[in-house]
């Protein structure tokens, strides 16, 4: 199987990923199951489809505690300082797009880009992104940090799959032409 770079995160419906703090409180659905598709994302098999998650110091500090259900995984933690690996986690403080994809390069699962938005713009900047999974939350923030920054790159994506589960439209996209 070959490896993917996926990008899977949430954004709120004006294309913010977390508030100007970085924190993600505000991330939940509308508390009914009145537009549920029949088809569900299932983050579970997603999860499992992968071995590699790659995510900002930020990202790392704010969630890694909640990540339970992804203790065998490589995580690869982008941070400017150079730290000694802790465990699984292991922290580039160089070019980690080039990084990444020697890994890419390696047999095994899937590679996860867990965030936050520099990181990913890296890698939508490099067109190294293989597939997208977006979640669009049912809450206009107004500010906070965006997940795509302006400069980027134009990029043509075919719609995969479209899920509804709590109000929240789950949309995965893999590069055009692919």
């Amino acid at each position: 199987m070959a490896r993917d770079i996926i990008l899977n995160l949430a954004i709120s419906l004006d294309g913010f990923i977390c508030d100007e703090d970085g924190g993600f409180a505000w991330i939940s659905g509308q508390g009914d199951s009145q537009a549920d598709t029949a088809d569900h994302f299932d983050f579970d098999a997603f999860l499992a489809s992968c071995d590699t998650i790659v995510m900002g110091r930020k990202a790392y500090e704010d969630c890694f505690s909640s990540l339970t259900d992804a203790a065998d995984k490589q995580f690869l933690v982008a941070s400017r300082t150079p730290r000694r690996p802790e465990g699984s986690v292991v922290f580039l403080a160089g070019d980690v797009v080039a990084e990444v994809l020697a890994r890419k390069g390696q047999p095994g699962k899937h590679i996860w880009l867990f965030g936050g938005g520099e990181l990913a713009s890296a890698f939508i900047r490099a067109d190294v992104v293989d597939r997208y999974i977006v979640g669009i939350l049912p809450v206009i923030r107004g500010r906070g940090r965006r997940l795509f920054q302006e400069g980027l790159p134009p990029a043509e994506l075919h719609l995969d799959r479209c899920t509804v589960a709590d109000g929240i439209p789950i949309l995965e996209y893999s590069r055009r032409g692919q």
